[in-house]
């Protein structure tokens, strides 16, 4: 069973990225149904010549119940169900924050710490709630990142992961990115992911430095 080839133009010639072409490269699809996370994904995959698209150009895709208690046992669900599904390689990542005063809480509950049905809003505000009373030097918290890379049949071929340190602050500082990046200040540059722009998430958050670390592996098998 071979490889779904790129059929016209990926997403990373839709985003105005400069990208070596290639001839039917086989294409790796981004295991996401969150737009934003799939286009950082791309981003930090295309100036490598990978042809990428996410799931919205795949009717077919699945939706994957995130059972797993770790990041990595959501990420390697994500991939092998959307692989088997499109018969493709697929990229997949889970990620989110773990508070050290909450005992690593959200975690693998952050994207529906509020409930099933809430928003970036709503997780933010009851982020803020739970470390009301919890000093600053107290609110250390981090960012971490499972990826994992399976085969068109299901089996994963790679994994890897990354995390950024930083602090949770008293309230909401800039407009960038998504998810939980208004509250977490980044040590080295003393401002949120919400403030930076995107060429430095590129470099220092925890799915670029998860990215960075599995990149190897995508080169080799996928093209």
């Amino acid at each position: 069973m071979g490889p779904c080839l790129a059929d016209g133009p990926n997403l990373a010639t839709i985003l105005g990225m400069n990208v070596e072409p290639t001839v039917d490269p086989p294409l790796l699809v981004i295991g996401t149904h969150n737009a934003k996370k799939g286009v950082e994904l791309v981003e930090l995959l295309a100036p490598h010549g990978v042809a990428v698209q996410t799931l919205a150009a795949f009717p077919e895709a699945v939706e994957v119940d995130e059972t797993g208690a770790t990041f990595a046992e959501n990420a390697r669900l994500k991939a092998t169900e959307q692989a088997k599904a499109l018969r493709c390689w697929v990229l997949a990542d889970d990620s989110g924050l773990e508070v050290d005063a909450l005992d690593g809480a959200p975690g693998v509950y952050s994207a529906r710490f509020a409930g099933p049905a809430c928003d970036d809003q709503a997780n933010n505000r009851l982020l803020l709630e739970k470390l009301r009373a919890t000093p600053a030097q107290r609110r250390g918290a981090q960012f971490v990142c499972s990826v994992a890379l399976a085969d068109p049949a299901g089996t994963v071929r790679a994994e890897a992961s990354g995390l950024c340190r930083g602090r949770v602050l008293e309230a909401l500082h800039g407009e960038n990115g998504f998810g939980y990046d208004p509250l977490f200040l980044v040590r080295e540059y003393h401002l949120t992911f919400g403030q930076l722009g995107r060429e430095v998430k590129r470099t220092l958050s925890h799915r670029a430095r998860a990215l960075r670390a599995i990149l190897p592996s995508v080169l080799s098998l996928v093209r």
